[in-house]
Parts: C-alpha cells; sequence; structure tokens
C-alpha cells in the first residue's frame, strides 16, 4: 500500500517547516517510488495515488516525470517533429504558436502558455475557440491551431510523457472553395501575366498540379521524351509519393516552347536546369502578379488552387477513369478526390442538355417553342 506526506524543509533560524506539496510514495518491483502529485489537496493526491496503485497491480511501466510536461516541452517537441521529418509547415506551426495558441488568455490568465499538458481541459480548448471566433478568425483558421495542439498532446503521449489527451473538438469547416478557369478565363488571365509566368500557369490548367511545391521546382531531368511524360520524385510530393502525368498534344506543345528557351540560353553559355524559370532564375513566388492579372481579367479572388479543381474536373468531363485521375493529379485516397470532383454549373447544363436529346425535345432547345406549345383557342374553332 502506498501513502502520502509532505516533505519538510529546515529554516535559517533552525525550526522546520512543513511544505504544502503532497507527495505520493508506493512500490513498484520492490521499489520505493516517491512522486510529487503537484497538488496540495488531499483528494486529488489519494485519486493520483489509486492510479499509480493500479498501473503497478497491472503491471504498466510507470514514469514519475509522466503528467509534468509543459505546454513549452511540446512545443519544443512539436517543432523538432516538424524539422527532422522536413515538413513544410514548420514555419506555420510554430506561427501558429506564438501568435495565437501561447499568447491565448482570459481575465488575464493564460490559457495554455506556461502550464502543464495534464491540467489543461476540455472546456479550456472551447475557451480558446470561443476566444478566436471573437476575434474573427475563419473556423478553418481555428482548426489548423487545434490541429497544432492536438499533435502537440499526441507526440507527449508517444513519448511516455502523459497517459492521454483530452478531448479537442474541431469545428465544422463550410468554406470548401469552388473556383474554376474556363478556357476563356485561362487566356485573359495569361494576356495579363508577364511571359515568363505564362507557361506555368498553363501547365497547371492542364495537370492540376501544385503550383509552388510541384510546377516550379520542376527540372528538365524529370520530363521523359522518349516515356511521354512528366515525372515528380518520390519525396518531393505531398503525400511524398512520385507521380507521372503522360503528354498531351497540349501539354507536348507548352513543353517544346520551353525547351527552346532552355536552347537559346545554352546558346549563350547558360544551363538552367527548370523547366519554368524567368530569363534563367527560379521563380519562387507570384501570388501577388496573379491576383493582380485575375482583377484585370474580370475574374478577380480566384486562386493557383483552382487550377487543381478545374484539372479534376476536366479529367471528369474527358471520361478519364477515376483511378488514372487520381494518379495524374496526385490524389491519395478517394475521398479527397471527390472533394476536388466538384459539378460546376457548366457541367449541369451538359448534364441537362444529354437528358434532353435522350427525351427528344431537342426541337424546344433549338428554337421552335411554338411547335410544342399547347393549342389555345375557343371551342367552336376545335
Amino acid at each position: 500500500m502506498g501513502s502520502l506526506y509532505r516533505r519538510t524543509k529546515k529554516l535559517a533560524d533552525g525550526t522546520v517547516r512543513e511544505l504544502p506539496t503532497i507527495w505520493i510514495k508506493y512500490l513498484q518491483n520492490g521499489r520505493v517510488i516517491r512522486e510529487s502529485t503537484g497538488t496540495t489537496k488531499e483528494t486529488v493526491a489519494r485519486r493520483m495515488l489509486r492510479v499509480r496503485e493500479g498501473d503497478v497491480e497491472h503491471g504498466i511501466p510507470i514514469n514519475p516525470k509522466m503528467g509534468r510536461v509543459t505546454f513549452e516541452d511540446a512545443t519544443k517537441d512539436l517543432l523538432n517533429d516538424y524539422k527532422i521529418n522536413g515538413k513544410k509547415t514548420h514555419d506555420d506551426a510554430k506561427r501558429r504558436i506564438e501568435h495565437h495558441l501561447a499568447l491565448a488568455e482570459i481575465n488575464g490568465r493564460k490559457l495554455f502558455a506556461g502550464r502543464r499538458l495534464v491540467t489543461i481541459t476540455t472546456a479550456e480548448i472551447r475557451t480558446y475557440t470561443a476566444l478566436r471566433q471573437d476575434a474573427g478568425a475563419t473556423n478553418a483558421g481555428i482548426n489548423r491551431e487545434l490541429a497544432t495542439l492536438k499533435r502537440m498532446y499526441t507526440l507527449a503521449v508517444q513519448a511516455g510523457k502523459l497517459h492521454a489527451r483530452p478531448h479537442i473538438p474541431m469545428l465544422q469547416e463550410d468554406n470548401v472553395r469552388r473556383g474554376f478557369f474556363e478556357r476563356a478565363h485561362l487566356e485573359a488571365v495569361c494576356a495579363a501575366l508577364p511571359a515568363p509566368l505564362r507557361p506555368v500557369v498553363r501547365f497547371a490548367y492542364l495537370t492540376g498540379w501544385r503550383v509552388a511545391s510541384e510546377i516550379l521546382p520542376l527540372e528538365w531531368r524529370q520530363v521523359d521524351w522518349t516515356g511521354r511524360v512528366v515525372r515528380l520524385d518520390v519525396g518531393t510530393t505531398k503525400n511524398r509519393d512520385g507521380r507521372t502525368f503522360p503528354f498531351t498534344a497540349q501539354l507536348e506543345q507548352l513543353l517544346k516552347g520551353q525547351l527552346r528557351e532552355q536552347e537559346a540560353l545554352q546558346q549563350q553559355g547558360r544551363i538552367v536546369a527548370r523547366v519554368f524559370h524567368r530569363h534563367g532564375k527560379p521563380i519562387k513566388e507570384f501570388r501577388d502578379a496573379f491576383a493582380a492579372a485575375c482583377t484585370a481579367a474580370g475574374c478577380p479572388g480566384r486562386l493557383l488552387h483552382d487550377f487543381r479543381r478545374t484539372a479534376v474536373r476536366n479529367l471528369e468531363r474527358d471520361g478519364v477513369s477515376r483511378s488514372a485521375a487520381m494518379g495524374m493529379v496526385g490524389h491519395k485516397t478517394e475521398s479527397i478526390y471527390r472533394r476536388y470532383a466538384i459539378v460546376d454549373a457548366g457541367a449541369l447544363r451538359d448534364a441537362a442538355a444529354k437528358i434532353d436529346r435522350a427525351a427528344g425535345v431537342m426541337g424546344t432547345l433549338s428554337g421552335t417553342p411554338e411547335a410544342d406549345a399547347p393549342k389555345t383557342g375557343s371551342a367552336s374553332e376545335s
């Protein structure tokens, strides 16, 4: 049987004072374990002692330091995990922690910073969510912050620093974008873009590949003229899988145009490894230029990521099998693919036209409604 006790401290005047924090003592494999409960409440300390005695009874390894991990400790573990695994969201996670999670407070008391993870409750996490909503944050943004917090707990449990994590309720996200680029939109945007950026946008329209991480870093060694495919190396995509996209007539024409620029640079003694570049220099980012071009083209608010949705829709329209389309665009699961295979208004009109053709009422749609309209007149005329 274990027991509770308080430690004492000898003061300068020689007197002994009992410290308020309660400690527990119990046996594990014949060895005496002493552990601070971190509380001055006897009921809480006895509850913790019963848990420890239960773990000993069931042969569960006990780490006296379990539960002592703080928010700051968990932050370091999370950022180290992102760094070791080369996750591109390292900076985003750090920003969410430093600018939001670590600063959150209510009535002058920090919700997370400076606290042990084990003391943070689901109710306090809901309070954080409410505070962020009051500050005008979107549900999607709040969910990314909560996901960061959830990952911190997961790593602490995996490392044996914590028994379990509290329930972290996520918000419903209804801000799914449905932007598409029709061919006319594409041409108008390209006309407003600087010349070096136009091939990038056209490639995104045809393939649906991610612009920043997959298209801009693309090198000529990844273009297989013999096999007539463009390849992405394993480990360079979001899901870490390799990918290939077969040449289409438009894609081949685009790549040949870039190859002519490559050959012209070689004649000048310049070797450029990347397929897409700005006068031989890498293109890093062009969101502002793209936004300005979309505004000039009459379709403001569009995103480069809309090309991904557009490519999925076009593949669906062209009758490409789902498994092939998933492999070409880079969706690992059907659930993710279905989020992008959004039926737009044009597709619905096409479906309605097919229904009409099947019903044999094309005369009405072609401009002769009077031929199918019901006859009206007097009873004598009939």
